[in-house]
């Protein structure tokens, strides 16, 4: 199953971060989506368990409506990034309401300069304006978790077997991405440290 972007795509992008450059056994572990009471809670416990700390890419609109998630989430050690107001689609969106949607999330997090483009969707006209203010942070690692017929073991094998020095891993933070995780997100973060893998946060 395809998990790792293609080269040729990651050449049209080049300026984007695809994944960290690296000669140690670093890996950058994320979340997209969220806060979210029914996922939020069970994954910080995870990461609590196993003394890791995570990047949550967050979508403005779940900030407001859970604030204080958003604020567990910084005081035990995580870094927040902005995944949007609306997560709208930068394909389908004009550059103007997909700048202003950007700027709105900003303004909860004001003090964090990361942002992921909710679906990896921008245009170049939409990059060459973010990118006078964020790091756009893509991946190299996609779980696939998100996808409705995959199944937890599945989402293990497409994650551990993509890892490489660098890598930056795609989960996501909602109700219907947990069910599958449950099963395996301590699995997964047992064996990436069994292959002595350091957890990073350092953008």
């Amino acid at each position: 199953m395809f998990v790792k972007p293609n080269k040729i795509i990651r050449s049209f992008y080049p300026s984007l971060i695809w994944k960290n450059k690296t000669h140690k056994k670093k890996i950058w572990l994320t979340f997209d989506d969220g806060p979210n009471p029914e996922s939020t809670p069970w994954i910080l416990s995870v990461l609590k368990e196993q003394n890791i700390k995570a990047t949550f890419f967050l979508i403005g609109k779940q900030v407001k409506r859970f604030p204080k998630l958003f604020h567990k989430i910084k005081e035990e050690g995580h870094i927040v990034g902005n995944h949007s107001f609306s997560h709208l689609n930068g394909w389908n969106t004009c550059t103007n309401e997909y700048i202003q949607d950007v700027k709105k999330c900003q303004e909860l997090m004001p003090c964090n300069r990361l942002f992921r483009p909710p679906y990896g969707k921008l245009t170049p006209i939409q990059i060459k304006k973010l990118k006078k203010k964020y790091k756009i942070i893509l991946w190299d690692v996609l779980t696939l978790d998100y996808q409705k017929d995959i199944t937890p073991k599945q989402i293990k094998r497409n994650t551990l077997q993509n890892i490489e020095n660098g890598s930056i891993i795609v989960f996501h933070n909602n109700k219907q991405t947990k069910q599958k995780l449950k099963h395996i997100l301590r699995e997964i973060i047992v064996h990436i440290k069994q292959e002595k893998y350091d957890f990073s946060i350092t953008w």
